[in-house]
C-alpha cells in the first residue's frame, strides 16, 4: 500500500466504521477480508461484462485486474456487473427497443449498487455502445472519483484482401436481396467479419464514445484504442485501479473534469473523427448529470466548426486497430490542440490538464489515419446538426465521405422500421424518394430504435446515394448515407413528421444546416387537427416505464432530470 486514507468523510465510514457497523463488517469477514481492509477506502469495479456479445467477453478480467491498481494505491476493491444489450444483435427486430433503454438501466444500477454498499470511488468497464454513455452517466450522477475504461475494439475481419466489420455484413444483406451475390458470399463474409473479442471496429458509437472519453478527461490518455485482444489491455485496467485512487487522495472529481468546456472538446472530437450520431444523443444525456445545458443544437454548432480529419469507417478507409497504431486519441488532439480546436486547460483524471497530457505525445507525420489539422479532409465536422419546419427540435446527419449535401424529393411513409425494411428488401423503393420511418421515437417507439439493417440494406442495393431517409428514432455509428436521425419532435408526441404523407416534397441541406417540409401551413394545421396519438404495444413493465418518462432526444432523451434538481450529491453524504 502506498498510503492510508481516513474514512471518516467518506461514503463507506456508513457500512464499516464504528460499533454499530459491526453487522455490516461481519459481511465482509465472511468474504475474508480482515480490519486493515475493511478499514480501506471501498471502490468499485463496474463491469458491463458478459458472453452476450465479443464486445463485452474481456470485460470482467480487465475489471479484475484492475483489483490490483485498486490495493496497490491503499483501496479495497469491489466488483459488480451491469447489463448490457448489444446492438448488433438487437438490430432490425423489436429487440432494438431496448436499447436506448439499456442505457438508463446501466446508470441506475450502477447508482444503486453504489448507493446500497456506501463505495467511494469507481472504475467503470464498458464495451457495447449503450454501456459507455450509461457508465460515465453513472460517475458523473455520483460524482465519486471515477475512472473510465473502454474494453477496447475487435480487429478488423480480412475478405478478399480487404479489412470488413460487422457493417460490410449488414450491407451483403441488401446485395444478396438484389441478386448481385449469391448466399454463399453472405455466409463465407458473416464467418471472418468478427474474428474474435471487442466492440465494432470502425468509429461506430463504442469507439466514437471511448474517444469522447478520453477528450473529455474520464480515461487514461492513449487507453481507449488499444484493441482488446491485446494484453496491454490489463496493463491498461491495472493503471485505472491505481489511477482512481489518485483521484480519490486529491478529491478530483468527474464533474471537476467534465465542465461545459469539456464536452465542448468532446464534441469536437466527435466532428473530428467523423463518429457517430448517437454522441449527440449522449453528450447532452451526460451533461444533465453534472447540471450543464448542452443539448443537440450546442453539440450542432460545435460540429459545424470543426474541421473532419481522421480517416475511418464507415465514411473512410481505416478502423480503431489502425488509429491505435497512428498514436490513438491523443494523436488526434496533438493536431486539434495546434490548431485552436480544442481547450487545454481542462482538467483529467491524471490530475493534470488535457494540454499537459497532449504535451507528453509528438507528432507522428507519417502516419495516415489522421490528417494535420491544417490540411482536413473537410473543413468542417463529420456530423451535421439540421433544423426546420419538419424538424423544430433538430435533426443530425453524419456527412462524413459523403459527396451530395442537398437532396430534396417526395416523401414515403412508414409507420415502423419493419415496414420500411421489407419495402427496402422487395425493391419496392424508388430513387430520388426521401423515406420517412416515424414513431421510432423515445416515447413512440418505445426506445429510439436503430435502422442499421435498413441503411445498410439500402447500400448493398445500389441505392445509398440516390435516396435519403428520416427518422425520429436514431441510426448506429455504422450507417452511412443520407440519413436523418433524431428528428423532434417526435410523431409520438404530435412533431410534424407525424404529419407527412406520401409524395410531400422535402427538402434537405447539410451545408445550410436545414430540414424542410414543402407542405401549405393551412394544410398542415388540417392535418394537425385530424391528428389522434397512437398507442404502443407496451402496456407494461421496462418499455412502458421508459416511455412514461423519457424526455425530447434534443435534450438526450433522458429520464429524470438530472443535477439541475439536486438536493444532494451522493459522494457528499
Amino acid at each position: 500500500m502506498t498510503r492510508t486514507f481516513d474514512k471518516s468523510r467518506l461514503p463507506s465510514r456508513h457500512v464499516s466504521v464504528g460499533p454499530e457497523r459491526a453487522p455490516h463488517r461481519s459481511y465482509y469477514y465472511a468474504m475474508g477480508l480482515d480490519e486493515e481492509q475493511i478499514a480501506r477506502p471501498f471502490v468499485a469495479l463496474a463491469s458491463a461484462g458478459n458472453n452476450s456479445a465479443p464486445c463485452n467477453t474481456t470485460l470482467d478480467a480487465q475489471a479484475d485486474a484492475a483489483q490490483a491498481g485498486v490495493i496497490q494505491g491503499g483501496g479495497m476493491p469491489r466488483r459488480f456487473n451491469t447489463i448490457t444489450v448489444t446492438d448488433g444483435i438487437a438490430m432490425g427486430h423489436q429487440g432494438m427497443k431496448a436499447s436506448l433503454v439499456s442505457r438508463e438501466v446501466i446508470a441506475d444500477s450502477v447508482e444503486l449498487s453504489v448507493r446500497g454498499h456506501c463505495y467511494d470511488a469507481l472504475v467503470g468497464f464498458a464495451g457495447c455502445d449503450k454501456s459507455l454513455p450509461g457508465m460515465m452517466m453513472a460517475m458523473l450522477r455520483l460524482n465519486i472519483p471515477s475512472v473510465f475504461v473502454y474494453g477496447g475494439s475487435i480487429l478488423p475481419g480480412r475478405y478478399q484482401d480487404r479489412d470488413v466489420t460487422v457493417v460490410d455484413v449488414f450491407e451483403i444483406v441488401g446485395k444478396y436481396a438484389a441478386g448481385a451475390c449469391p448466399l454463399s458470399e453472405v455466409h463465407a463474409l458473416e464467418k471472418v467479419a468478427c474474428p474474435g473479442h471487442g466492440a465494432c471496429g470502425g468509429q461506430y458509437t463504442a469507439n466514437t464514445m471511448a474517444c469522447v472519453a478520453e477528450a473529455i478527461g474520464l480515461s487514461i490518455p492513449n487507453s481507449n484504442m488499444v484493441p482488446a485482444p491485446y494484453t496491454t489491455r490489463e496493463q491498461i485496467a491495472v493503471a485505472a485501479g491505481a489511477q482512481v485512487m489518485e483521484c480519490l487522495a486529491d478529491n478530483i472529481r468527474p464533474r471537476d473534469i467534465c465542465t461545459r468546456e469539456a464536452f465542448i472538446n468532446a464534441a469536437r472530437v466527435v466532428a473530428a473523427t467523423g463518429g457517430s450520431t448517437n454522441a449527440a444523443l449522449h453528450l447532452p444525456a451526460m451533461a444533465s448529470e453534472a447540471g450543464i445545458e448542452f443539448d443537440l443544437f450546442d453539440v450542432a454548432e460545435i460540429f459545424k466548426t470543426t474541421p473532419y480529419i481522421a480517416d475511418l469507417k464507415p465514411g473512410g478507409k481505416y478502423v480503431a486497430k489502425d488509429m491505435y497504431e497512428a498514436g490513438g486519441v491523443y494523436m488526434l488532439m496533438k493536431t486539434m490542440l495546434a490548431g485552436g480546436f480544442l481547450n487545454g486547460d481542462c482538467l483529467t483524471v491524471t490530475g493534470k490538464s488535457l494540454g499537459e497530457n497532449i504535451d507528453q505525445v509528438t507528432w507522428n507525420p507519417d502516419q495516415k489515419v489522421i490528417y494535420d489539422i491544417k490540411t482536413p479532409l473537410t473543413p468542417t465536422g463529420g456530423v451535421v446538426g439540421l433544423r426546420g419546419s419538419l424538424a423544430p427540435d433538430g435533426a443530425i446527419v453524419k456527412v462524413a465521405g459523403m459527396h451530395r449535401l442537398q437532396f430534396s424529393g417526395p416523401a414515403r411513409v412508414f409507420d415502423c422500421e419493419e415496414d420500411t425494411f421489407a419495402a427496402v428488401e422487395n425493391r419496392e423503393i424508388n430513387e430520388g424518394e426521401v423515406i420517412v420511418i416515424r414513431y421510432e421515437g423515445p416515447k413512440g417507439g418505445p426506445g429510439m430504435r436503430e435502422m442499421l439493417s435498413t441503411t445498410a440494406a439500402l447500400y448493398g442495393l445500389g441505392m445509398g446515394e440516390s435516396v435519403a431517409l428520416i427518422t425520429d428514432g436514431r441510426f448506429s455509428g455504422g450507417t452511412r448515407g443520407f440519413c436523418i436521425g433524431h428528428v423532434g419532435p417526435e410523431a409520438a408526441d404530435g412533431g410534424p413528421i407525424a404529419l407527412v404523407e406520401n409524395g410531400d416534397i422535402i427538402h434537405i441541406d447539410a451545408e445550410a444546416g436545414t430540414i424542410d417540409l414543402d407542405v401549405p401551413e393551412d394544410v398542415m394545421a388540417a392535418r394537425r387537427a385530424a391528428w389522434v396519438p397512437r398507442k404502443t404495444d407496451y402496456g407494461s413493465g421496462a418499455l412502458w416505464r421508459y416511455a412514461k418518462t423519457v424526455g425530447p432526444a434534443y435534450k438526450g432523451a433522458v429520464t429524470h432530470p438530472g443535477a439541475a434538481a439536486e438536493t444532494h450529491v451522493y459522494a457528499d453524504i
